[in-house]
């Protein structure tokens, strides 16, 4: 189960992940991320709350990534150990911007 919490303040986002990003939930993440990155240049997950991530987590994350590359930033904060090794075993930890 993932809960997905969103703040969106102007053109700034913040999303707060709760629980698992996998296969079964990665679907809802990127409909929801589809409904509003277009209007925002500045992207924020706060993954303090986030147990797991899957390889399908992984190409969600990947794809908001490319998106704003192009119109702004993205950045990953709170994350947890078991999270931030997968980041890393995977070469994520390379690509995305994590603090």
């Amino acid at each position: 189960m993932l809960n997905i919490q969103k703040q969106i303040n102007g053109s700034d986002a913040t999303v707060s992940l709760e629980g698992r990003l996998d296969t079964t939930t990665a679907p809802e993440l990127e409909s929801d991320l589809k409904s509003f990155i277009d209007s925002i240049t500045n992207l924020v997950f706060d993954f303090e709350k986030l147990e797991y991530i899957s390889s399908a987590g992984l190409r969600v994350l990947l794809t908001a990534q490319k998106i704003m590359s192009k119109q702004g930033s993205m950045k990953l904060i709170h994350v947890r150990e078991d999270v931030n090794e997968i980041f890393e075993v995977t070469g994520f930890s390379d690509i995305l911007t994590i603090e």
